[in-house]
């Protein structure tokens, strides 16, 4: 558990490093101009492939390859083979996305609860020292005690101040 004491992130991210972020994203998008969204619903009705029914593909088309024949003039066997060309080369770069958006994601959650237990031991902090009597910290105790109320739940226990939870 994270504490005020010990802190695994410890960076900055400047405007600059941003954008330039922005940019190479910006650059990958405009090097898959055919990249398409889809709605939950389109994707949630839409038959997906998988380890099992990849292969029965593989075997389909190679099958329609060797008996085009047999196939109706509306069934383009190139059109599958670049679907599925795409489909393995989407593979890789899903992947390593979905990794970098993980990282992001955690470094995101891993600063903004150091920021918070930080902020919870000051909150803890001021009203020990408001209890003291320290001349001054009242004030901040109180004005922190009404921007901590009505978070709702977090699963972190509340800072102990002057022995109330705050706005009761």
């Amino acid at each position: 558990m994270t504490n005020a004491t010990f802190n695994r992130v410890d960076a900055t991210l400047t405007p600059e490093a941003v954008q330039t972020v922005k940019d190479h994203i910006a650059a990958i998008q405009q090097s898959l101009p055919f990249l398409v969204g889809l709605t939950g619903t389109e994707r949630m009705a839409l038959p997906k492939i998988n380890v099992g029914n990849k292969v029965f593909t593989e075997d389909a088309i190679q099958a329609a390859v060797n008996n085009t024949a047999l196939l109706p003039s509306f069934v383009s066997v190139d059109e599958m083979k670049k679907d599925l060309s795409l489909y393995h080369s989407l593979d890789e770069l899903v992947l390593l996305v979905q990794q970098l958006a993980e990282k992001l994601s955690d470094t995101q959650l891993l600063a903004g609860s150091e920021a918070y237990t930080s902020a919870l031991a000051i909150y803890k902090i001021f009203g020990a020292a408001a209890d003291a009597g320290v001349q001054g910290t009242k004030t901040l105790h109180e004005q922190l005690k009404q921007r901590f109320g009505g978070q709702g739940k977090t699963g972190v226990p509340l800072p102990e101040g002057n022995g109330r939870v705050p706005n009761s």
